[in-house]
């Protein structure tokens, strides 16, 4: 049974997200995100000027006059959210953690998804693949995906990218949007994201919490890493320990910015201290001036 606090906090998200996806990003969604290909629709008579490689041969024979066929844009996709729910996921400095991000930045976009009768599926990430959910359509399954988020118990606390992204590449064989949700504190998942992303539209949604890039001056401090549990005492007042904090901060910064450019893989920035509804509309207006160039 369903805990009825989850179901609270899934019917408040979809409450807000819907009205987000109506107003600001459902258009925007359905500009950008278009039909995988074209698919056989009929067949017409020839007309002088048609293409003759689009020649029915088989009809033309039946009925002895020259038919053509026809083909319309295939509108549906599939989109996959697979979503980092490592031990980093459950911190947050503001009011949320980057875990309560991820659920609802899959709602608006899970829901602009069903409006365009897109599929949604989901897979939940830490040490490996915990949970997968197979696309399907529908407002309930897109409400079961963001209800499976929210409510997850991870059985693993540490992250390992790779893993996830080698298993979508083997099940998933028809080209899908995969957005993957992660703070990407992890490493070696550079070649599985290569190989992944020819063959999908990767996109990137790297949620950022502004502790992890500016520490507070609050003198002594016992940090505890949430995936390994290791402890470390640090002087916060230290100018020292700022500047290499930085330092570190920095260097991740460029490091998946670096890889992102070489992969050609888009990447918003979700600020955890901030709203993310500017970061998805940037994001969304890039898109839509690239497909028109």
């Amino acid at each position: 049974m369903i805990p009825a606090a989850l179901l609270k906090k899934v019917r408040k998200i979809e409450i807000r997200t819907t009205h987000l996806v109506n107003d600001l990003f459902g258009g925007e969604y359905e500009s950008v995100f278009k039909g995988q290909g074209i698919e056989f629709a009929d067949v017409r008579e020839y007309v002088p000027g048609d293409d003759i490689r689009t020649i029915d041969w088989n009809v033309t024979a039946r009925s002895l006059h020259p038919f053509v066929k026809k083909f319309v844009e295939t509108r549906e996709l599939t989109v996959l959210f697979a979503v980092d729910m490592s031990g980093s996921q459950y911190f947050g400095s503001a009011d949320k953690l980057k875990s309560e991000i991820a659920a609802e930045i899959t709602a608006i976009l899970a829901f602009s998804a069903v409006k365009n009768n897109d599929k949604t599926g989901l897979l939940i990430a830490t040490e490996g693949v915990e949970k997968f959910i197979p696309v399907k359509k529908g407002r309930n399954h897109a409400l079961r995906v963001i209800r499976e988020i929210l409510g997850y118990q991870p059985r693993k606390k540490k992250t390992m990218l790779s893993g996830a992204l080698e298993y979508l590449y083997r099940i998933q064989t028809r080209t899908s949007v995969i957005f993957l949700i992660s703070d990407f504190m992890d490493e070696g998942y550079e070649k599985a994201l290569k190989i992944l992303s020819r063959k999908h539209d990767v996109i990137a949604i790297y949620l950022r919490d502004a502790l992890e890039r500016q520490f507070p001056k609050v003198g002594l401090v016992e940090l505890v890493d949430r995936e390994n549990g290791d402890t470390l005492l640090v002087d916060t007042a230290s100018p020292l320990f700022h500047k290499r904090f930085r330092q570190m901060a920095d260097a991740r910064q460029a490091s998946l910015e670096k890889l992102f450019k070489r992969l050609q893989i888009d990447c918003i920035e979700i600020p955890a201290d901030t709203s993310y509804i500017e970061p998805l509309f940037r994001f969304f207006k890039s898109r839509e001036r690239e497909r028109r160039r």
